[in-house]
């Protein structure tokens, strides 16, 4: 249940907020025990236009854009000397997504009563991940929220930038594929009809190829609402088979094995393990710590696997670059020996922030170069389509060219 309250802090401060409690005594046994003196408390119950807006904040979202923007411009006002809860409010005023507004506004009743800014933010891991909630708490127990938050803006800034630049690379080829699904089933509905009643009407013996076509363009033919509600329901259960929990194991290994995918695979997820280790230790987060928080990161099962590995090696003592060295077919040779290096040199976050930024680089040329190496893998695929339908519709009208000679 959710309690509208005020109380008085032992600087004799009043102020009011809301807090979730199962009931008036739990939340007043709450508030002394953190040293507070409840004045009043009531339940709050939620009306018409709460319900309504609860249930609309379901489908909205705090894009990634917009927790930049938020980080960099928290970040610069506490560096400027703002309290954290004003700062919030300020950003409250400026923001406008409601579900980000009243995730701030419950950040400044958190703050308020007493609570630290990581477990304010805690409250909503739909918006904020575990490695954005680590970078605060580490920021706020090291006394430097304001460089963690930067950190935080510029770790979400190339995520960002690396789903940008492969998602690009993937809309090319995803648009050319739908534009042949359609004019295909266009042509078989309307072009090959006409042919194969005029085949019908000349008694030709028709090749299997050619009937084939014929069954598909009929069948489309009579039904194109159909043949279109049955695309789009194909191509929503192959999505939906694609994101479902037991297939993870099988795309995964897919994309470690599909040639010059593979190779952007590997170096997606050093690029992601590098960078997000190196950031949470240079915000003061331990090594082991690091590790959970990045095999939360990466997608991949096998590197999640590997990452668990590294930090139960670490429990037994055994040096970090152990793990990558046993699987360099997962982690490229310069991961290992660059890590090494950093053990060696008591730089390791240095190390693995260089590793991040070698690898996005070579990230962004391939998928530079994706679209051109896919171009003639789309062009092949649409020669044979269209040699296919061509070969079976013509070679009937040499049958028939051949018998009138």
């Amino acid at each position: 249940m959710l309690f509208s309250y005020s109380a008085k802090s032992k600087t004799g401060e009043i102020f009011e907020s809301i807090l979730e409690a199962t009931d008036r005594y739990a939340l007043s046994h709450d508030l002394r025990s953190r040293g507070y003196i409840p004045l009043s408390i009531t339940e709050k119950k939620k009306g018409l236009e709460e319900k309504f807006s609860n249930f609309s904040n379901l489908f909205l979202k705090v894009k990634i854009t917009e927790q930049i923007i938020f980080t960099k411009n928290l970040s610069g006002m506490v560096k400027a000397g703002l309290s954290l809860s004003r700062a919030l409010s300020v950003l409250k005023k400026q923001t406008k997504n409601p579900k980000l507004s009243k995730i701030l506004t419950s950040a400044v009743n958190d703050i308020n009563a007493g609570e630290t800014f990581s477990s304010a933010l805690s409250k909503f891991p739909d918006v904020f991940s575990k490695l954005f909630i680590s970078m605060v708490r580490a920021g706020e127990e090291s006394g430097n929220l304001a460089g963690a938050l930067s950190d935080i803006g510029l770790n979400l800034e190339k995520t960002s930038s690396l789903n940008k630049k492969i998602k690009g690379a993937l809309i090319y080829p995803g648009v050319i594929m739908s534009a042949m699904v359609v004019i295909g089933v266009l042509m078989f509905a309307f072009v090959v009809p006409t042919l194969a009643s005029t085949f019908k009407e000349l008694g030709v013996v028709l090749p299997f190829s050619t009937r084939l076509l014929i069954f598909f363009g009929n069948f489309f033919s009579n039904n194109l609402i159909l043949t279109f509600l049955l695309i789009i329901s194909v191509a929503f259960g192959l999505f939906s088979l694609f994101r479902a929990k037991f297939m993870a194991p099988y795309i995964d290994f897919m994309m470690l094995k599909i040639p010059v995918i593979n190779e952007l695979t590997r170096e997606l997820n050093s690029a992601r393990t590098a960078r997000t280790i190196s950031s949470l230790l240079l915000s003061g987060v331990s090594l082991t710590r690091a590790l959970e928080i990045t095999e939360d990161v990466v997608q991949n099962i096998y590197y999640k696997k590997i990452l668990n590995e590294a930090k139960l090696g670490i429990e037994k003592g055994e040096p970090f670059s152990r793990v990558f060295i046993a699987n360099v077919n997962l982690y490229p040779v310069m991961m290992s020996e660059m890590v090494q290096v950093g053990e060696e040199t008591g730089k390791l976050s240095d190390m693995l922030l260089q590793i991040a930024l070698f690898y996005e680089g070579e990230i962004e040329n391939k998928t530079k170069n994706l679209s051109t190496i896919i171009e003639p893998l789309l062009m092949v695929v649409i020669g044979v389509a269209v040699g296919f339908f061509a070969i079976s519709m013509i070679s009937p009208l040499y049958s028939i060219l051949g018998s009138i000679n």
